[in-house]
């Protein structure tokens, strides 16, 4: 078996609990990677003799291992690209709704994965397009969780005109507006006020940020629309995100957002479904009054 090992932060809490995997990866003899900005740690990690390192994610690997958070994952996305390799993700930041081993579990979870006690989920991806820009606007044009379009330099309201399939939808006035995949259905999009969708549902939700209007809600499409947006404000600039990467673009400029060609797939293992973790993570079912 052969793993790749991520992890983009280098605290020492993070450092150290990256070694702690990979020296459990070597102990079972897993030929066993690391992500080259991790090189400069190896001396720290304590395996700077036998440790091997990569630049891209290909087809050889059987696995990637993303150290860290919602956040690790994110960033893990924009090296795995389209290569198909399942990720897992450990968790040792505070909520972690992606990942799907806990760190104090580390060793049972890689157990179950070597025993093959485990799902693969298919999880579906947005991609950003500026007509009459043929080089993409950033490295890698596609988000796991959300494309938000939101104001700069200004407190006042933007207007978002939006489209579906080139049939007009509506104008928001608002803060921004967010199109969330079902995986980033538990995110931004949630915490203003999106819907949660299950992981394998096949739609994007259109969640406007502090709408002027009252009757403007969050909207769930099918995902094989193409979403246009045209942004106009006060200001001359306004911010485009994909995950967490922000990138300024002028007023009035022309946005398409669709559904990706290819699909990201992510590890779950047994006894932590998406619905043990709504349960476990938002506390469904607890009533504090007993």
């Amino acid at each position: 078996m052969k793993i790749a090992v991520i992890c983009p932060f280098n605290d020492t809490f993070s450092i150290d609990y990256t070694s702690k995997v990979i020296k459990h990866l070597y102990s079972m003899e897993i030929d066993v990677y690391i992500d080259s900005e991790l090189e400069k740690f190896s001396e720290i990690i304590g395996i700077s003799k036998k440790i091997k390192s990569f630049n891209k994610i290909d087809s050889d690997f059987d696995f990637v291992f993303s150290i860290g958070g919602d956040g690790s994952m994110l960033h893990c996305v924009t090296k795995t690209q389209d290569s198909n390799i399942p990720i897992l993700g450990i968790n040792t930041g505070r909520l972690g709704f992606l990942t799907s081993l806990q760190k104090e579990s580390l060793n049972s979870g890689i157990n179950q994965l070597i025993e093959s006690k485990y799902s693969i989920i298919k999880r579906s991806l947005l991609e950003v397009s500026i007509p009459g820009i043929k080089k993409n606007i950033f490295d890698f044009n596609f988000a796991l969780n959300e494309i938000s379009v939101s104001r700069k330099n200004t407190a006042s309201l933007i207007s978002i005109s939006s489209f579906l399939n080139d049939l007009p939808l509506t104008t928001f006035w608002a803060d921004g507006l967010i199109i969330a995949t079902p995986t980033g259905s538990t995110g931004y999009s949630l915490s203003s006020g999106g819907p949660i969708m299950t992981p394998e549902t096949s739609s994007f939700v259109l969640t406007p940020i502090a709408p002027h209007n009252i009757n403007i809600r969050p909207l769930i499409i099918n995902d094989d629309n193409e979403i246009k947006l045209q942004v106009e404000g006060r200001a001359k600039e306004h911010l485009i995100s994909l995950d967490s990467r922000i990138l300024t673009l002028p007023s009035e400029t022309e946005i398409l957002i669709k559904k990706a060609p290819f699909y990201i797939y992510t590890v779950e293992l047994k006894e932590n479904s998406f619905i043990n973790t709504l349960r476990e993570k938002f506390f469904w079912g607890l009533d504090t009054r007993n």
